[in-house]
């Protein structure tokens, strides 16, 4: 009887720990604009350390979510202004093992940090029109001064 009752604590608490999975996510996506996203979190393997998340765009900011995480806050933000995009390119070597085949890599910098962002092909156009926009009357700083409007 004494393997039964453990059994059914473990069974038990495998449901607890999916059902605060399943919560956590629903929090997190419950006003939309999200998009999945891997953000490489470490570069001492060539072609390794990318982590499978989402993101979800709010105000100026781009929150980060590890997908396999108990988190509520976000990992990693990335602020509209500060965040530069560097270059793009295809998946290569084993990061094409980790990483869905339409997937494009983003290499940004975000307050002269590095980052390397993966995002499907569909959805960079959408991510980079975000990144390009501005508030009414607001001047984005990617502007050089002679493309300013006059004040």
């Amino acid at each position: 009887m004494l393997v039964l009752e453990w059994i059914g604590i473990g069974v038990l608490v495998l449901f607890a720990a999916l059902a605060v999975l399943f919560i956590r996510r629903a929090l997190v996506t419950r006003s939309g604009g999200i998009i999945r996203l891997s953000v490489r979190v470490t570069t001492v393997l060539d072609g390794r350390g990318w982590s499978p998340g989402f993101g979800r765009f709010a105000r100026d900011e781009l929150r980060w979510y590890r997908m396999f995480s108990f988190a509520i806050r976000p990992k990693r933000v990335l602020r509209r202004k500060d965040l530069t995009v560097e270059s793009r390119r295809l998946p290569e070597g084993q990061e094409r093992l980790s990483m869905p085949a339409d997937w494009v890599i983003l290499s940004c910098t975000s307050r002269h940090v590095p980052v390397e962002i993966a995002m499907a092909r569909s959805t960079v156009t959408g991510f980079l029109s975000w990144l390009e926009a501005a508030p009414p009357g607001a001047v984005s700083p990617r502007l050089a001064p002679q493309d300013r409007p006059a004040a």
